[in-house]
């Protein structure tokens, strides 16, 4: 079984302290939108802003060719943060084994099975 930072689309991430802003499911992709911290590996990184203690950006996190979702616990507890905005908390650990993704965090745990790793994409930087 490996851990999310051995793989090299998310060695630039922190997702243990990224916030989960929404999930979705399309046919053959899950995408997780997520305000990602950033490492100072990451092309992208800044020092973190006043009163911050990471580089945040906003992304997401894409499984594609997916061929298959299970989700074994689900949530709907929404967390607010000191500015008012709503998340459903972080992601706690992302392993894989044999094309088998497991994700886990305070809004549920869930299986994806798709032919590769999953991809991070910068939306824009905070």
């Amino acid at each position: 079984m490996s851990h999310y930072a051995d793989l090299p689309e998310l060695a630039d991430l922190y997702l243990e302290d990224s916030y989960v802003l929404g999930i979705t499911e399309h046919v053959g992709r899950m995408v997780f939108t997520l305000t990602a911290v950033l490492t100072p590996a990451h092309p992208a990184y800044h020092n973190p802003l006043p009163g911050e203690q990471y580089c945040y950006a906003h992304g997401a996190l894409e499984f594609t060719d997916v061929t298959g979702v299970d989700w074994l616990e689900r949530s709907t507890q929404r967390y607010v943060d000191a500015t008012g905005e709503t998340d459903l908390g972080n992601i706690d650990s992302l392993t894989s084994a044999d094309g088998t993704y497991e994700v886990a965090g305070d809004w549920g745990r869930v299986r994806v099975r798709c032919a590769g790793p999953p991809r991070f994409t910068l939306r824009d930087a905070l």
